[in-house]
């Protein structure tokens, strides 16, 4: 399967990016068709423009020469992995702005009505499986208490924007500096095998 996995974490030598790399390998080791994309490393710019909201729901032109090449690869994926560290209850930033900037009327969705009016349909019709694989600075009991936000928005909006068969599988760790070496080392074979499981399912 197409599988486009996208990293947003600014520190090569962190435990996130070792989730990348590690997702990365177990894909291409099963055999997948694999298009890896960090955010940073590419130097996405996460901030909506002026110009890009105001044409926003203009489909002749509210897809950019910048924006395109992401979002043609989002349209070519079977299979989307989102890892991603957990910052103030929420996406950092340059993942905010790439479901800003990238997720456009004509590319995710579009509105049944004429320009902005109406109401908005999933426009995806090709993935099969999403997955988020989150680190959290956290833990569970005090997430629990502010809603958990990036939970909520992967079980509920993205199994709405996605149209999967089944919601989003949501891997994560709470605590994360609080864990062992050997619990950091088991949530990345948790993580192994989900990757594993792909084509299972």
């Amino acid at each position: 399967m197409r599988v486009h996995i996208v990293h947003a974490h600014p520190v090569e030598t962190s435990y996130n990016r070792a989730l990348f790399d590690a997702v990365i390998q177990e894909a291409r080791s099963a055999g997948h068709e694999v298009d890896p994309l960090n955010l940073y490393d590419a130097g996405f710019d996460a901030v909506l423009s002026r110009q890009e909201r105001l044409n926003y729901h203009d489909l002749a032109v509210n897809l950019t020469d910048e924006i395109k090449p992401y979002a043609d690869r989002l349209l070519a994926a079977e299979v989307l992995i989102f890892i991603h560290p957990v910052w103030n209850y929420g996406y950092p930033a340059i993942l905010k702005g790439y479901f800003d900037r990238v997720f456009l009327p004509g590319v995710s969705f579009y509105m049944d009505g004429e320009g902005d009016k109406g109401i908005p349909k999933a426009n995806f019709k090709h993935i099969k499986k999403v997955i988020y694989i989150t680190t959290y600075g956290g833990n569970r009991w005090r997430t629990w208490l502010m809603g958990d936000p990036p939970r909520r928005v992967a079980k509920r909006w993205a199994w709405v924007t996605f149209r999967t068969p089944k919601p989003p599988t949501y891997l994560a760790l709470y605590d994360m500096n609080n864990n062992t070496q050997s619990q950091l080392t088991a949530f990345i074979g948790k993580v192994r095998q989900a990757i594993r499981d792909l084509g299972r399912r």
